[in-house]
C-alpha cells in the first residue's frame, strides 16, 4: 500500500501542477458551474476513453492521459463548488483554489486509503477499461441524484460519487503509467 500512496501523488502532482496552470492561465472561471454543468464535462471526458477504448482509429491526437486528469480535475472543481457553493463571478485566486484543491485531494486520498485496506487493492487485478466503465457508472448516478434535486433514500451523496471518479481515474493513470 505504501507503493500506492506514492503512485497516486506522483499522478495528483500532474493534476494539480495542470490546475494551478489552467487557473494562472483563466482564473476561476469555472466557480460559476453549476454541478450539472460539471458533471457532463466529466461526462464528456469519460465517453471520450471509452471511445478510445473501442475504437481502432482517433482523429484527434490526445489520448487517455490528459482525459483522465481531466476528470480528476473537475471532479475536484465540482467538491470545491458543493463545499463553497456556485458563484456569478470568479472570486478564487490561484492560492485559494489551491489551498481548496489540496483539502479536497486529502479527503480524497484518505477515502481511498480507508478502501484500498478493505478491498485488498483489488483495482490493480482491473483493466482500464473497466475503470472508466465504473466512471461512467458512478456519473449516470451523479447525473439521477442531481435530477432527484440531491436527494437520496438509502445512497452515498453525490460528494462520495466524485471521489470515487478522482480515486478511479489515479487507479487508470497508474496503471497507463506501469504499462
Amino acid at each position: 500500500m505504501q507503493n500506492t500512496s506514492k503512485q497516486y501523488d506522483a499522478v495528483i502532482s500532474e493534476c494539480r501542477a495542470l490546475f494551478i496552470n489552467k487557473m494562472s492561465d483563466y482564473g476561476s472561471a469555472w466557480r460559476i458551474l453549476r454541478l450539472p454543468s460539471l458533471t457532463d464535462q466529466i461526462f464528456i471526458k469519460a465517453q471520450r476513453i471509452r471511445g478510445l477504448q473501442q475504437n481502432a482509429v482517433r482523429k484527434v491526437d490526445e489520448g487517455e492521459v490528459s482525459e483522465f486528469i481531466g476528470i480528476i480535475n473537475y471532479c475536484i472543481m465540482a467538491l470545491i463548488q458543493l463545499e463553497k457553493g456556485i458563484t456569478e463571478q470568479p472570486d478564487l485566486s490561484v492560492e485559494a483554489a489551491t489551498l481548496l484543491y489540496d483539502s479536497q485531494i486529502a479527503i480524497t486520498k484518505q477515502l481511498m486509503q480507508d478502501k484500498n485496506h478493505d478491498y485488498g487493492e483489488a483495482w490493480r487485478d482491473m483493466r482500464v477499461s473497466s475503470l472508466t466503465d465504473l466512471i461512467l457508472q458512478k456519473l449516470l448516478r451523479v447525473k439521477q441524484i442531481e435530477d432527484n434535486s440531491g436527494k437520496t433514500l438509502v445512497s452515498e451523496g453525490i460528494d462520495a460519487n466524485y471521489q470515487d471518479m478522482v480515486n478511479y481515474a489515479v487507479f487508470a493513470l497508474i496503471h497507463l503509467n506501469e504499462a
